[in-house]
Formats: C-alpha cells, structure tokens, sequence
C-alpha cells in the first residue's frame, strides 16, 4: 500500500483524467468543490498526496493526466453517532457484528470516522478488515467482516453463489391483499434521484419472501427473507405493495434530505443469517439482538 492505513482510514485513490490543468492543486479544487483550498493546500505540505510510488506532490507539481495520486480523506465537522456496535462473535477470519441504525458500514460523503469500518479498525487495530456484504446505513443488524486476506474470496463466494440464508423483519401497515406467506419476485433497476432503485419491466432480478408474524391494529411485523441481493430490495418490495416500511424516507416516495431524526430510524432489522462455514465445515448461525419497535407502542396503546 503506498499510504498506510491512518487512524482506521484507508487512503483514496484518484485516476488523473485528461484536462487543461497546470499544476494538481488546481485540478484538485476543481474536482472537489467541497474541499476548501487551504485543506488541500495543508495535505500537500503534509505529504498526504502521492503518486504510486509514493513521492510527495507538492504545490506546484504540474498535472500529468493519465496517472494516479493517493491521499487521505478528511473532513473537517463530522457529527458523531451515539449508538454503539456490539461484536456477536469472531474468529482467525471473519468478524459479526450487531450494527446499529443510521450507522454507514463504510465511508462516504459526510460519514468517514463515524462509520462501522473505521470504528473497528481503531478500536481492534484490524488493518485488513473488510466487509463481506451491503448492510444499509438505516438499517440495523448482522454484517460479517472479513480479518483474513487469505480467506476473503471464500467468504465472498457464499454470497455469490447464494448459498447464505438471511432473515429480516420489518414493520409496515397491513397487506390485506395477499395471502401469507408468499414470495414477491420483480426487476430492480436504478431509479431516480441517484440513491433510489425502482421496479421496473422485464425479467424479474430479485426475488424475496415474505411472511406476517405478527398483527396488531393497522401494523404488521414481517419476516423477509431476500433470495437475491439487489441494493434496497426489501425497501423497494414492500413499496411496490404498497406497504413501506415505517420510517422509510426514500420509499415509496424520496423526502427531502436533512438531518437524522435519530428517534425515528428505519423500521428494518437484518435478523440473521446462516450458511456453511467454508473454512471449518460448520453451520453457522448469528442472529441480532436488536428489536424493532413495540407494536403496542407504535400505536400507541
């Protein structure tokens, strides 16, 4: 790696396109509005950007597009979140944790040190942690994390081949329509804006079946069982029976952004989830300790 992992942050990487640029500084205001000139100015008297062999850039280092520079992101306010993981277990090669809601598995826009990864990397000096599957930053419950390069690709392979079973619950209004249970099937395609998935015409790519446990007033407790993993499957489904899930803001319909109600989280818990241990042979089994809201206390009775 030609920059170490610093404080549980891997360093970005950053491919040089083609433009009129004279020197890097100025194409790294451009590229990163956001990014205040003096930051950048700071991170190349730091050293902080590199080429791939790892020599400094500095100021007024010409821009040569075609090649790559390395550097560390920052960000200069970051809220922390008052929600802690908690470990479910860990062995020489993977790590499973209860994640908690409106925590983001790993860094991106305004999330870098407030996120699971970089939490874990601080705080069990796990430079080679990775995670091994998508968890939705508002949803909450079990992720597996890889701590061995070497047996990474096997893990990784279970959800490939789809041989892992998962199990969430969710809350949502009644669905009078259907029978239980029953298994919903459609095409899942990139919606709009960019952050949202949408169904779609066409072969159907995601499959999910869903079950009631419980019902109580005009709220259900479902079981979901996804049997592929297509990003936001379980929000966009139940959308599209017309049943979101509580506490959804991007679904059926995107709310305005602003800050997290942290009182309100996403009614979606990742339950469990099982397969055969590629390593050992052995059926694993992690389940969250989490629970959604009381149903008697959603309604308010």
């Amino acid at each position: 790696m030609v920059l170490p992992i610093r404080n549980g942050v891997a360093p970005s990487y950053l491919w040089l396109q083609k433009g009129p640029w004279k020197t890097l500084l100025e194409f790294l205001i451009l590229r990163f509005p956001n990014v205040s000139k003096e930051m950048w100015r700071s991170r190349l008297a730091r050293k902080e950007v590199v080429d791939p062999e790892g020599k400094a850039f500095t100021e007024t280092s010409p821009y040569r597009w075609g090649g790559r520079i390395f550097y560390y992101r920052e960000i200069e306010s970051e809220t922390a979140l008052p929600f802690e993981e908690h470990i479910i277990f860990q062995d020489q090669h993977i790590l499973v944790i209860d994640k908690p809601h409106f925590l983001p598995v790993t860094p991106s826009g305004q999330f870098l040190h407030e996120t699971l990864l970089v939490r874990l990397r601080k705080k069990y000096s796990l430079d080679h942690l990775s995670p091994i599957h998508r968890l939705d930053r508002e949803t909450a419950g079990v992720i597996i994390f890889s701590t061995n390069i070497k047996s990474r690709g096997a893990y990784q392979t279970l959800f490939q081949r789809r041989v892992v079973t998962k199990e969430y619950e969710a809350l949502a209004i009644n669905l009078a329509t259907y029978q239980f249970p029953f298994t919903h099937r459609s095409r899942i395609e990139p919606g709009t804006p960019f952050f949202r998935m949408q169904e779609a015409p066409g072969t159907p790519n995601s499959e999910t079946h869903i079950e009631r446990i419980e019902r109580i007033g005009e709220i259900s407790r479902y079981r979901l069982c996804p049997l592929t993993g297509r990003k936001h499957q379980l929000r966009v489904h139940l959308a599209a029976l017309g049943i979101p899930i509580l506490n959804d803001l991007f679904y059926p319909i995107a709310q305005p952004m602003g800050a997290d109600d942290l009182s309100k989280p996403l009614q979606l818990l990742a339950k469990a989830i099982a397969f055969i241990d590629p390593i050992t042979g052995q059926e694993r089994f992690f389940q969250s300790q989490q629970k959604l809201a009381n149903l008697r206390q959603s309604l308010g009775t």
